[in-house]
């Protein structure tokens, strides 16, 4: 059963997120192989980042899996003795240290076959690419790539965390595809997408000699979404994890009504 909402749906942007940005970026892929054959591939590349724990990340944070803030453990042990015989002190509170996670991170990559160079890195971005460490190690990678000679993509489908550095300021719409080609830098094409709207159909470059290739970004969330079954994890009877303004809010509850799947199946 495909999503109520005619784009991105917004209760994908919570818990989901995690297990989303990597279907979501596989199902580029897939969309992408037959158009790109025989000149190029396209794979993606899982690498991971340390992150902490982030008590404001709701978009796949472990938060739920994390030990206790505090553990306090008493000890009846007689206090041990050190090499100078002076008594060594027990602990008197043990307490749990916030410990960084590996987040795996997708990237799509189009390789030219003769050369096996990056041509296009397509970055679906994660909430770990917008907010503390994870963030700055991606602006680290993303700064190698706008210095290489490799155009790059990035899609943005979450209304948290912090957007992507520009000269320009970038409108107030919830969503982008930033599409960065090597030749023209330092300008970009800025898609801003609109909640109310459907994903719009972007275009992938290649080499110089080569037309671009069509992203129905629409299309590929439709598959993905159908594919793995979102429709029958996701509770719609609630507000997404992600809290949406008045105006739409009040729009994604006539969506859901006038679907029928207001309520929990």
């Amino acid at each position: 059963m495909p999503s109520p909402f005619p784009g991105m749906d917004p209760y994908l942007e919570g818990s989901e997120w995690r297990s989303v940005h990597t279907h979501l970026s596989v199902e580029i892929a897939r969309y992408l192989a037959p158009k790109l054959r025989p000149k190029y591939v396209v794979r993606t590349e899982k690498n991971y980042i340390l992150a902490s724990p982030d008590p404001e990340n709701t978009g796949g944070s472990s938060l739920s899996r994390r030990s206790p803030d505090v553990s306090i453990v008493r000890s009846d042990r007689p206090a041990r003795s050190g090499s100078g015989g002076a008594a060594l002190a027990e602990a008197p509170l043990h307490l749990a240290l916030v410990m960084p996670e590996e987040v795996p991170q997708v990237t799509i990559e189009i390789h030219d076959v003769a050369e096996r160079s990056l041509v296009t890195a397509i970055e679906v971005l994660s909430v770990t690419n917008k907010k503390g460490e994870g963030r700055e190690e991606y602006l680290a990678k993303r700064r190698r790539l706008l210095h290489s000679r490799a155009h790059l993509m990035e899609i943005d489908l979450l209304r948290s965390g912090e957007r992507l550095p520009m000269a320009d300021a970038l409108p107030g719409s919830p969503y982008f595809v930033i599409l960065s080609r090597a030749g023209q830098r330092p300008v970009a094409d800025v898609w801003p997408i609109e909640l109310r709207m459907p994903l719009p159909v972007v275009p992938i470059p290649l080499l110089e000699a080569d037309p671009d290739v069509e992203l129905d970004l629409q299309q590929v969330m439709t598959t993905m979404y159908d594919s793995f079954g979102y429709d029958l994890d996701l509770d719609y009877s609630k507000p997404p994890e992600v809290p949406l303004e008045s105006g739409d809010a009040a729009w994604a509850r006539s969506i859901l009504s006038e679907a029928g799947i207001a309520k929990k199946r």
